[in-house]
């Protein structure tokens, strides 16, 4: 069951339960932005607003209104929007992913570049974005034992999901390979190219 909680002295957490329906109340959201709302977070089973200032007795009854009239349905994608990402697969991981699925590394490629991804929500670092959606045969565990650092523009699977660093970092990511294509630049407006509900569509370079 859905709840709408205090986060802080000005935020709501809207614990939604499910991917799903944080895409389409954050979709609601930002088509009619609430007075005072400067940010909304949408995750996996959870969307947070921060409204500092708000009459915030009124903006739970919009949330809960959103929720009552939620008709239920899939993850929303961000309309037409696609974001092409060329990928070089070199990665240090590749030959690994395939033992581990039981497959060729053509396979894993192949598998990789059909798969149908969505950007599920961003964490971790600014512009490290969830893509859900990936082939479950690529459906692998992270490393035992994280690296100290991963290079920017690595493009790597764990679990349920494929994510593109957007910066070096630490990381427990499988590797499949790189992309030139940047995706965090403080110089962009906006900085990164996704957002919850983007799909990516992955090309081999």
């Amino acid at each position: 069951m859905s709840a709408v909680r205090a986060a802080g002295e000005h935020g709501l957490l809207v614990e939604t339960g499910s991917l799903a329906l944080s895409h389409r109340l954050d979709a609601a959201l930002r088509a009619d932005l609430p007075d005072g709302v400067v940010e909304i977070v949408p995750g996996p089973e959870t969307v947070l607003v921060v409204a500092p200032g708000a009459d915030r007795a009124r903006l739970r009854a919009r949330l809960l209104r959103e929720l009552r009239r939620d008709g239920g349905g899939g993850p929303v994608a961000s309309g037409p929007e696609v974001v092409t990402v060329p990928v070089v697969y070199d990665g240090a991981d590749l030959d690994a992913v395939a033992e581990l699925a039981g497959i060729s590394t053509d396979e894993v490629i192949a598998r990789h570049t059909a798969s149908e991804l969505v950007v599920g929500w961003l964490g971790f670092a600014p512009g490290f974005a969830y893509l859900t959606g990936l082939d479950p045969r690529l459906h692998v565990p992270r490393l035992g034992t994280p690296r100290t650092s991963v290079p920017a523009g690595s493009v790597a699977i764990a679990g349920p999901y494929s994510a593109i660093y957007p910066t070096a970092s630490p990381g427990g990511w499988r590797l499949l390979g790189h992309t030139t294509l940047r995706t965090w630049d403080v110089a962009c407006d906006p900085p990164t190219p996704f957002s919850p509900g983007t799909r990516v569509r992955l090309e081999a370079a």
